[in-house]
């Protein structure tokens, strides 16, 4: 243990997608870096949403001083609801940053019981022991900001998720000069984004989308249907845009998106005139050629627009022949093939389509390796920990690190939860702190762990078969069953055969046991159950949940 130590205790988010959030303690204060949310994978049936698991934040309640926001993506705002009625703590961030956290928090009936503080870029927040500094950076969402940390030990900055675009849409360029500033003032430690470290040279504006944009709406013989991100502001307006040169109207569809859109153009961050834009119930009252329709679902996701409109089941907009299709995003890995997918099926219904492959109708909000080199040679900081990103993305950051001269003792590779312990002379990973995930399942939060998901898997892989049985105690005889009923497994129907060895075999089983006096139920069912799943293997190669039921009449 260090004396007088600065402590980075990344929460979530740490070489995985999604979950990002970190805890920075000095002393008796502890600030908190985001709190984000990430998706569940394939195999989390039925969960909804993933949070991070603050048992470290709720032992040290009375030290946690404030949430401090870099941006308002999913990601780095999404499980703010969840954490608040754990532990209500002051929250800080941009105006578009906290004008998205309360949307969230009318949802869930908090706002009035959060203390929400908005901040302008450049000003410092100061705690008994720690200052926090925003700093305006650029990204794929307005008011995105970096955080420095002044602390006695020295300074920590924390770049969020930035890409450097010297044109951004808003014309709010990055504060380099501030980054520089810091760098010559002597940096202690630099987290940064990791995202896109394995991608050569710089990434392209986001005034380059606009162009190709204009250019592809300008042919279009029908209504033009573009899939984004909701948070992406900058390329909603873009959209706007183009789609107005042409006189043509603007409808949001998809909750998130009209929600986002409210917000935006509520704060002034969204600029589109009221004329222009119409409700999703108003389509039909204009011609094809006049309409645009910004619409959720560009990654796919079976439940958003795009995908509704692609399968007919949305229930305002069914896909005409002229209508053009954009995919302004780029699949978050994992979702490819739920993108692809949608592609086929609008190829399928004949109309035409334009994806990141075909057109340059996407930028990344993440800085490529030119990028992060200049960030590191601006701060030249005395420790690096990269953050953001999967596992290979922070190794191939911590590499580039060395590249540019950093000493290997100095440069800090961490999994989630392990500490990262520094004073003014050293620093060291030392052990782990409780974390984890929680999952959120319709209103139940953390009531879904490992096994209900194991059992779900199981389920979903090979099925269940429940017998039912009635017996009477007094003579020990069935009375009724047994009854067998399949979910997943078998076509009953087709297979007679099977369901009356099931029957056989857990009548004989149960007649056993009644024929020596057995009537506890736990050794009914188990023997029941052992029989059964014996010869299911042995039948079929399967291993489904056998569930006995047995009833006393």
């Amino acid at each position: 243990m260090i004396k007088e130590s600065l402590k980075i205790i990344p929460l979530g988010g740490l070489g995985e997608i999604g979950k990002n959030i970190t805890a920075i303690e000095y002393k008796d204060e502890i600030i908190v870096i985001d709190c984000g949310i990430s998706f569940p994978d394939e195999d989390m049936y039925g969960i909804d949403l993933v949070i991070p698991d603050i048992k470290y934040l709720l032992d040290n309640k009375n030290k946690v001083k404030g949430l401090f926001l870099t941006h308002g993506h999913e990601d780095h705002i999404g499980a703010i609801p969840y954490i608040l009625k754990q532990i209500n703590i002051p929250v800080y961030g941009t105006k578009l940053t906290i004008g998205l956290v309360k949307n969230k928090l009318k949802e869930h009936n908090m706002l009035s019981k959060s203390n929400l503080n908005p901040i302008r870029p450049g000003e410092l927040i100061k705690l008994d022991e720690l200052a926090i500094e925003f700093i305006r950076v650029t990204h794929s969402i307005a008011e995105s900001c970096a955080l420095a940390i002044h602390t006695p030990i020295g300074t920590v900055l924390h770049t969020g998720d930035f890409k450097i675009d010297y044109t951004p849409i808003d014309g709010k360029v990055m504060d380099l000069n501030r980054i520089a500033q810091l760098g010559q003032e002597g940096v202690l430690l630099l987290m940064a984004d990791s995202t896109n470290v394995e991608r050569a040279g710089h990434s392209l504006s986001e005034k380059i989308i606009g162009e190709t944009l204009n250019r592809i709406i300008s042919n279009a013989k029908g209504r033009v249907i573009v899939a984004t991100f909701a948070s992406n502001i900058h390329r909603m307006q873009q959209i706007a845009d183009a789609s107005m040169i042409y006189d043509r109207k603007i409808v949001f569809s998809g909750r998130s998106m009209e929600n986002i859109s409210n917000v935006a153009m509520d704060l002034g961050y969204l600029h589109i005139p009221e004329e222009s834009i119409i409700g999703i119930e108003d389509l039909n009252r204009y011609p094809s050629d006049k309409i645009t329709i910004i619409t959720t679902g560009s990654q796919g996701e079976p439940m958003a627009g795009l995908s509704r409109i692609a399968y007919g089941s949305h229930r305002h907009i069914s896909i005409e022949q002229d209508d053009l299709f954009i995919i302004s995003a780029s699949p978050i890995p994992g979702n490819d093939k739920l993108v692809s997918r949608v592609i086929n099926q609008l190829y399928r219904k004949g109309v035409e389509v334009i994806y990141e492959d075909l057109e340059e109708i996407h930028v990344s909000g993440h800085a490529y390796k030119e990028e992060l080199k200049l960030i590191h040679t601006l701060v030249k900081p005395k420790y690096f920990m990269p953050v953001h990103g999967e596992y290979r993305h922070l190794k191939h950051h911590s590499d580039l690190a060395l590249k540019l001269g950093m000493d290997k003792s100095n440069v800090f590779t961490l999994e989630t939860g392990q500490v990262l312990e520094i004073s003014q002379d050293k620093a060291i990973a030392t052990e782990k702190v409780h974390t984890g995930v929680v999952f959120v399942d319709g209103i139940g939060v953390g009531d879904v762990g490992n096994i209900v998901l194991r059992d779900r898997r199981d389920l979903a892989r090979d099925g269940m078969v429940t017998i039912v049985v009635a017996i009477n105690k007094e003579t020990y005889s069935i009375v009724s069953g047994p009854d067998i009923i399949t979910r997943g497994f078998i076509y009953a129907r087709e297979s007679e055969n099977l369901i009356n060895k099931i029957k056989d075999v857990a009548k004989e089983e149960i007649e056993i046991c009644l024929g020596n006096n057995i009537l506890e139920w736990q050794v009914l069912k188990g023997r029941v159950r052992k029989s059964v799943e014996q010869l299911l293997y042995h039948k079929t190669k399967r291993r489904p949940s056998v569930f006995p039921i047995i009833m006393d009449i």
